[in-house]
């Protein structure tokens, strides 16, 4: 099951940037004493007793302005209400009730989600009489906070989480059903491809970049075997969607893709160089763990010989060198070259994301690598590698049971899992390596 999402709303400048940046527990909202500072929805993932959700601030909620940006963040906070399993309605105990609190109250008993209002800049005892006047909106018991100095949010949090669905913080169960998500910049052929791979057009097909709004799911089956394509709209740098705030809902719905897939395609277009933002959607990718596939899409608008896909395939290995174990593949999803291997290869790469390792010949390689290559020295210490073992798939990660987890250097971590697929393969698929200092209960 997908993570909670937690959305922030409220009028403008009643201090949702400084509640989401506490809440995520690092500075990522611009927090500016102006009203609609905050233009675009922000996201982060954050965790509380153990749960962990993902937060969204968006721009304040004004219905009487007709500013075309006060328009767009209207709708981009009703995106986020809409997408949100729970809502925190934030209110400025300082300046009480407004006409535009009563607006969004409105809206919010409207949408039926769970609704807790808190009621902020409640710093100071002389403050503290402000939140029960909010409960004329009608929802619920007031929470006093301070988002400032951090006062109330433990009390607020608690109610959010036992808001949660059961069962949010488990693996995805798929019952067997591989969910494929098709990622990429706007316009590099998302929405061909998937019509390529499905033999229908089934997703509208424009060149204008932006014509997938949503994520948009097709079960289909394949080789007796069952599949859910994932269309996503194009994901653009944050510049290009400073004012456009369906644009800003559209990454979000893209990265939620990406997160409940098992593999992931990342599309890019042949006709042009990788650019920062493809790296950007990669690197999204492989932070998440998932297995990826890089579709080179487009291939017969480029001019080839028989050094081109060489070429190819050393830049892009420059540009994701990160992403070292990403197969490439090269095709046309308008005259559908080698848009049958797709399939061959997901298999390929899930086969990888699910292997596991036996205990006795994993330390049996590890030990071959310690070997070869003896960690180095720090100050005097030297890591001890004791034994390894393999505790999850999809990715595949191994704890590695150690003297001291702080002497595993990062470019010895990188030999380690090199050693690891040239041992085993694991092509296609990210693999995490954790150093856990060994106890006696080890032993």
């Amino acid at each position: 099951m997908a993570k909670p999402l937690v959305a922030i709303v409220g009028r403008p400048n009643v201090g949702k940037s400084t509640l989401f940046n506490r809440v995520a527990g690092r500075r990522i909202a611009i927090v500016k004493d102006t009203p609609g500072v905050t233009r675009d929805r922000i996201y982060a993932e954050a965790s509380w007793l153990s749960h962990t959700f993902t937060l969204i601030d968006t721009g304040g909620i004004d219905t009487k302005n007709e500013d075309i940006i006060s328009a767009k963040m209207c709708r981009q906070a009703e995106l986020a209400i809409e997408m949100a399993d729970v809502i925190i309605f934030l209110v400025d105990g300082r300046e009480g009730i407004n006409i535009a609190d009563e607006d969004v109250a409105a809206l919010l008993r409207r949408s039926k989600k769970p609704v807790l209002l808190a009621v902020n800049k409640i710093d100071a005892p002389k403050f503290g009489h402000g939140a029960h006047e909010f409960y004329e909106l009608g929802l619920g018991t007031p929470y006093p906070i301070s988002a400032e100095q951090s006062l109330g949010l433990g009390d607020l949090l608690d109610e959010v989480v036992d808001y949660f669905p059961k069962g949010s913080d488990e693996p995805n169960e798929t019952d067997g059903v591989i969910h494929i998500a098709v990622v990429g910049k706007p316009n590099v052929g998302k929405s061909s491809l998937i019509n390529a791979l499905l033999g229908d057009e089934r997703t509208i097909v424009s060149d204008i970049p932006g014509t997938t709004r949503d994520a948009i799911d097709t079960p289909f089956s394949y080789n007796e075997k069952n599949y859910v394509l994932i269309d996503t709209a194009g994901i653009r740098r944050k510049r290009s969607v400073e004012d456009e705030s369906v644009e800003r809902y559209s990454v979000i719905r893209s990265l939620g893709a990406i997160r409940r897939a098992e593999i992931v395609l990342i599309v890019t277009d042949a006709s042009q160089a990788l650019s920062e933002q493809d790296v950007r959607i990669a690197g999204y990718v492989h932070e998440e763990g998932k297995a990826s596939i890089l579709v080179v899409n487009k291939w017969d608008l480029v001019e080839k010989d028989s050094y081109t896909m060489p070429q190819f395939k050393k830049r892009f290995a420059s540009d994701l060198a990160f992403m070292s174990y990403v197969p490439m593949l090269f095709l046309s999803a308008l005259t559908g070259q080698r848009v049958n291997k797709v399939f061959g290869l997901v298999e390929e790469v899930i086969t990888q994301a699910e292997k596991r390792i036996t205990t006795g010949t994993l330390n049996e390689i590890l030990n071959e690598a310690i070997r070869a290559n003896e960690p180095p020295s720090v100050k005097g210490r030297r890591l001890k590698i004791y034994y390894a073992a393999q505790v999850a798939i999809k990715p595949p990660t191994f704890i590695l049971k150690v003297n001291e987890p702080e002497l595993m250097h990062f470019s010895y971590e990188r030999y380690l899992e090199g050693y690891l697929r040239k041992s085993f393969g694991f092509s296609g698929t990210p693999i995490r390596l954790y150093a856990r200092k060994r106890s006696i209960e080890d032993d």
